[in-house]
């Protein structure tokens, strides 16, 4: 697996939400990465398949987008945004496997139809008697 450049990504920094007392107020921690698929060089397959599981980031631009305000750290939410986007990358580098189609074996058929000739011998046990 090919791992993403820093140079393919660009990053915006904004003030973070929740707890930090007077920090959250002076200092701009949170990190949105901005990825632009139409100038990566990744293969267009692998693309594809990003595209269709993380439809979600994507704007219409064509422009991954990828927010972390986890720590009170500019520089560590800059590497969890990267990294999150590389795990998004390795779950669909390679192609799912296509299924063959299979019959099933006789022993499975034998025993499906038995189960069913039980239930419904059971069902006619419980009947009432005319």
């Amino acid at each position: 697996m090919k791992k993403l450049k820093r140079e393919e990504c660009t990053f915006s920094f904004s003030r973070s939400s929740g707890a930090g007392g007077q920090n959250v107020n002076k200092v701009n921690s949170k990190a949105t990465l901005y990825w632009d698929l139409k100038t990566t060089t990744l293969p267009i397959d692998v693309l594809e398949r990003f595209r269709e599981r993380y439809h979600g980031f994507i704007t219409q631009d064509d422009i991954v987008q990828i927010t972390s305000q986890e720590t009170r750290n500019q520089k560590d939410n800059v590497e969890d945004c990267f990294d999150r986007l590389n795990r998004m990358l390795e779950n669909v580098w390679r192609a799912p496997k296509k299924r063959k189609a299979t019959r099933p074996t006789r022993s499975s058929v034998e025993k499906r139809i038995k189960s069913k000739k039980m239930s419904g011998e059971k069902k006619r046990l419980r009947r009432s008697v005319d």
